[in-house]
């Protein structure tokens, strides 16, 4: 930007669309001017009026060609429904866990394969263990006690083992990961 720009410049950095415009409005003023007093003579005040509202009505439709299109107005956007905003951070976790404590399919569809993955990420960087390759050294790791033996099947990567199974088509929903065990779960992957 030269310096001539930046003193044209507005307060917030922008400069006018009309820097550089004065020699076209100059012409454009000595036309008008010219084809008024043209007007007068040929037709006195009758003339000079309709040559004055042409070149007004001209003037208009160029402007608005010219112009940007303004932004939407602040008041039909605030008339405008409102969309639904995504939960996200600490309310969507919060959803997840809790639905995943009250709904077996919950847990299995959505925060399963979230911890497992976490699981598998730990394991292979602090152990060097590959959770699918070496299932047995992944659950020597985490299940260190008799007490955590019960936690691998909440988070066994094979889906032939033994794991919290779904009630069948028509029975009632069976609940999810109890709160304790998930509690329990976490705090032995953030030891691994």
């Amino acid at each position: 930007m030269s310096p001539e720009e930046m003193q044209a410049a507005d307060g917030d950095g922008t400069v006018s669309p009309w820097r550089g415009t004065r020699p076209e409005l100059v012409i454009a003023g000595v036309l008008v001017a010219a084809a008024a007093v043209a007007g007068y003579v040929m037709a006195g005040w009758t003339g000079l009026s309709l040559v004055v509202i042409t070149a007004a009505a001209i003037a208009l439709l160029v402007l608005r060609a010219l112009l940007p299109q303004l932004t939407p107005d602040q008041a039909k956007k605030a008339r405008e429904k409102p969309t639904a905003r995504t939960l996200s951070g600490y309310s969507h976790r919060r959803f997840v866990v809790r639905t995943a404590s009250s709904s077996l399919a919950f847990y299995n569809s959505e925060l399963r394969p979230v911890l497992e993955h976490l699981l598998a990420a730990r394991l292979a960087e602090r152990h060097g263990v590959n959770l699918y390759q070496d299932p047995a050294a992944a659950r020597g790791l985490l299940c260190r006690s008799p007490r955590d033996a019960r936690l691998w099947a909440w988070i066994d990567p094979d889906p032939k083992t033994a794991r919290p199974k779904e009630p069948p088509r028509g029975h009632s929903e069976q609940r999810g990961i109890p709160q304790r065990t998930l509690a329990r779960l976490i705090d032995r992957l953030e030891q691994l």
